[in-house]
């Protein structure tokens, strides 16, 4: 299996650097990464997530780090990261 990031989900984990390094800078370096490291168990376990029945003809499926839910897409051999956003958010 290989592991991708999709720019959106590298724009989402800018934007939660951002926001949290306004209050804490090492808080929020310690938080990217975790967000970072946490898909690389997907590798061995990808379908450990929730599959997310809303997305039928897809195989996406969302896991929780810590406080984030990330959302990932698995295609053939490869785990796309689609999205991820802290779990207080309007989404």
């Amino acid at each position: 299996m290989e592991l991708k990031w999709t720019s959106k989900a590298l724009s989402d984990l800018a934007r939660l650097y951002e926001f949290l390094a306004l209050v804490n800078r090492g808080a929020a370096a310690h938080t990217v990464q975790s967000l970072t490291a946490a898909p690389a168990s997907l590798l061995a376990n990808p379908r450990i997530g929730e599959k997310l029945e809303e997305f039928e003809a897809r195989e996406v499926r969302r896991i929780l780090v810590g406080h984030y839910e990330m959302r990932y897409e698995i295609q053939e051999s490869t785990i796309y990261v689609l999205r991820l956003w802290h779990t207080r958010e309007d989404r």
